[in-house]
Formats: C-alpha cells, structure tokens, sequence
C-alpha cells in the first residue's frame, strides 16, 4: 500500500528523477516554456509553482532552498527578481498545461508547459454580465391572462 505518498516515479530511480526535474524546472524557468509529456508536465507544475512561491518569500533561506534545487543562479535570479514580481498579486497557478498531441514513435501524450504570462490576479474574478446591464435592459411586457377554454361556463371577458 502507497498511503500518504506522493508524486509519480515515472519509471525512473530517484537521483535520475531528481536530476531530470532540476533539468526541467531550470529550463522552464529560464525560457518560460517547454515541451514535455503530460505526466512530466503535471509533476513538474509541482516543482515550479513551489520555486516561484520561493521567488515571492524573498528572504536567504528561500535563495537557499531555491539554489538546492535551481543550481543555475542567473536563473534563481529571475526566479527572484522578475518573475516574484510578476506574480506578486497572484495566489498560485503559475504554470498552465496545454496539450499538442501525441509523439510519432511511441504516441506519447505531448504538451506544452508554459508560465502564465498576466500577473493580475484574476482567478477569483467572476465572468459573467455586470451589474450595471441589469438596470439599462429593456423592461419585460406584461403577461396578459391566457383566454379560458370554451368549454368552461364561466363568460370571459
């Protein structure tokens, strides 16, 4: 039984797991976008989201743990100084998938990971008609009563 543990194994041993993330999150951090499988993809989220949150902390101990992992210090710079900055309004959500197809020689499910580019926060925000178009719309006619049937006795007027 696996209770309680996380992240995927990808068929790979540890320190070459490890290493290939740290490959990975640099790459996505330096260039802002990569092309990888969707279950890389999804793991790697993880990894960048955590060394961007890092970015928005500041502080020594968070370079630190940044470097531990970024080992590119160009890199953890603009982890820290540009892109904490870009993200500062922003309460997760860095990364986005989208996915581009299959690979020609096994059909592995391929995509694209990128940064997300606004760092407005805008996810709470809700879509949808503004409150000021409630007052400007036309009024509604007034139902008038459908005519009785003939059937009834009652006369209608």
């Amino acid at each position: 039984m696996r209770h309680g543990v996380s992240g995927r194994k990808l068929n790979r041993t540890t320190s070459h797991r490890l290493a290939m993330f740290r490959n990975m999150v640099t790459s996505l951090l330096n260039h802002e976008r990569i092309y990888t499988t969707v279950p890389k993809a999804k793991e790697m989220r993880r990894w960048a989201e955590w060394m961007i949150t890092l970015g928005k902390h500041g502080g020594l101990h968070c370079r630190r743990q940044a470097l531990a992992v970024i080992r590119e210090k160009n890199v953890v710079y603009k982890v820290f100084e540009e892109l904490a900055k870009r993200y500062e309004n922003r309460a997760g959500g860095y990364t986005r998938i989208v996915k581009v197809g299959f690979r020609r020689g096994d059909a592995s499910p391929m995509c694209m990971l990128e940064l997300i580019t606004e760092g407005g926060g805008e996810k709470g925000k809700k879509k949808g008609k503004k409150p000021g178009k409630k007052a400007e719309a036309a009024p509604a006619k007034a139902k008038s009563p459908k005519p009785k049937s003939k059937k009834t006795s009652e006369p209608t007027e």
